[in-house]
């Protein structure tokens, strides 16, 4: 068992030929990184965001009730508790 802390590399074990085949992986996902960064964002930029909202929430009506706007902010209420209370 190795245990942390420990001074032996956890490739002590892999032929130079492993050793070579995972640098090589690596490079592969390096080089590949760039790409694909470029095709997330490309990705996001073409993003229906109604479309992902319907697919995450199912599909709603935002124009009726309980989710369509409420005709007002609440501030006329809020104004007209603050005139009762200076009474």
């Amino acid at each position: 068992m190795r245990w942390m802390g420990s001074d032996t590399s956890a490739l002590a074990s892999w032929s130079s030929e492993q050793i070579a085949l995972g640098r090589r992986w690596v490079q592969a996902w390096k080089n590949a990184g760039p790409e694909l960064e470029r095709i997330r964002r490309r990705e996001l930029r073409q993003l229906d965001a109604y479309a992902a909202i319907a697919l995450l929430c199912g599909p709603a009506d935002y124009g009726e009730a309980p989710r369509a706007p409420k005709p007002t902010s609440g501030l006329i209420e809020q104004q007209r508790v603050f005139r009762k209370l200076r009474r």
